[in-house]
C-alpha cells in the first residue's frame, strides 16, 4: 500500500498545479502520474527543446504521406491503367481497336415511292387537310375566345374575389364536349 509524502513547492506553482489538476482528474497524484506518463511516452524532457521535437515529428509525417503518395501513383500505373485498357480494348471502345476497325460502306439503294409512302416519310399534311385543321383551329380559338369575353372578375364586399360567367348552365358542357371530340 502506498503512503502519501510531502512535497515543497511555492505557493503559486501549488495554485497553478491545483487549478489544473481540476481540469485533468480529480486527485492530484493522478494528474501528476498522467503528465510523467504523457513525458516518458513522447520522449520529451524539459532539457529538450519542444518545437525542435515537433518540427522533427512533422518531417517524419511528411515523408511518410509522400512515400505514400509515391505507392498509390505507382500501383495506378503497374495494375489499375493497364487493367482498364485491357477491359477497354475487350469491349471494343479503346483507342486501338477504334483505329483498326474499318468503316463499313453501305450502298444506297434509291427506291419509288407513291405519294402516300412519302408523305409518311416526310410527316407532311396534303394541302387540303391541312386548310381543314386551319379552319378548325381557327373555328376552336374563336369559340373560345367568345366564351372568355363573357369572364369577368367579381370583387364581393364580404367573401373572396371570384370569376363570374355570363352564359346560360348547359354551354360550358358542350364546350367542353366539342373540344374532348377534336371539334
Amino acid at each position: 500500500m502506498d503512503g502519501f509524502g510531502t512535497i515543497r513547492l511555492h505557493h503559486r506553482t501549488i495554485k497553478r498545479f491545483r487549478r489544473f489538476s481540476r481540469k485533468i482528474t480529480k486527485s492530484y497524484s493522478e494528474t501528476l502520474e498522467s503528465i510523467m506518463d504523457f513525458f516518458e511516452w513522447h520522449g520529451i524532457a524539459p532539457s529538450n527543446r519542444f518545437p525542435k521535437r515537433v518540427d522533427e515529428d512533422g518531417e517524419k509525417t511528411r515523408k511518410r504521406i509522400n512515400a505514400l503518395i509515391a505507392i498509390v501513383r505507382d500501383i495506378e500505373k503497374t495494375q489499375t491503367l493497364p487493367t482498364n485498357e485491357m477491359l477497354l480494348a475487350l469491349f471494343g471502345h479503346h483507342e486501338i481497336v477504334k483505329k483498326n476497325k474499318e468503316p463499313i460502306r453501305e450502298e444506297t439503294m434509291f427506291k419509288k415511292l407513291t405519294r402516300e409512302e412519302w408523305n409518311k416519310l416526310e410527316k407532311t399534311v396534303p394541302k387540303v387537310k391541312y386548310e381543314f385543321l386551319e379552319q378548325d383551329y381557327k373555328t376552336a380559338t374563336s369559340t373560345a375566345l367568345h366564351f372568355l369575353e363573357r369572364v369577368e372578375w367579381v370583387k364581393p364586399r364580404f367573401g373572396t374575389p371570384y370569376y363570374r360567367v355570363d352564359t346560360d348552365a348547359g354551354e360550358p358542357h358542350v364546350l367542353k364536349k366539342r373540344f374532348k371530340d377534336g371539334f
